[in-house]
C-alpha cells in the first residue's frame, strides 16, 4: 500500500480518511485509517506458561535480555475501516521511524 525505498527514515504524514474500494459494498467509500496496537498479553496463554516454566529454577533467563534495541524503526500497520459497512482490513505495514495521521 505505502512503499518507500529501503533505507529511508522519515516522518510520514498520512490522511485519517481516504477513499478506497470496499469489496463488501462493491463501491468506493470513505475509509478511516487507524494504527494497529497489540492487545493485552494473557498470562494463561500456552506460550506465556511455557516461558515461565523454562525460566523457573536454575538456569536463568530463557532468552537473553537485550541491553538496547537493535532496530531504530518500528513497523506501522494501518487498519482501514469502511464507514458504510464497518468492515476492517489490516494492510501490510511499512518500516518507518515516525508516522502521523492528519485530518485533511
Amino acid at each position: 500500500m505505502f512503499k518507500l525505498p529501503s533505507g529511508w527514515d522519515v516522518i510520514l504524514n498520512l490522511p485519517k480518511q481516504i477513499k478506497r474500494f470496499c469489496p463488501k459494498c462493491n463501491t468506493h467509500t470513505i475509509q478511516k485509517m487507524t494504527q494497529y496496537k497489540a492487545g493485552k498479553r494473557r498470562g494463561s496463554a500456552i506460550g506465556e506458561r511455557r516461558h515461565a516454566k523454562d525460566k523457573k529454577g536454575y538456569g536463568g533467563q530463557k532468552f537473553p535480555k537485550l541491553a538496547k534495541p537493535a532496530k531504530t524503526t518500528k513497523k506501522f500497520t494501518p487498519i482501514l475501516t469502511c464507514t458504510v459497512c464497518k468492515k476492517k482490513w489490516n494492510k501490510s505495514g511499512i518500516r518507518i521511524r515516525k508516522i502521523e495521521l492528519i485530518a485533511v
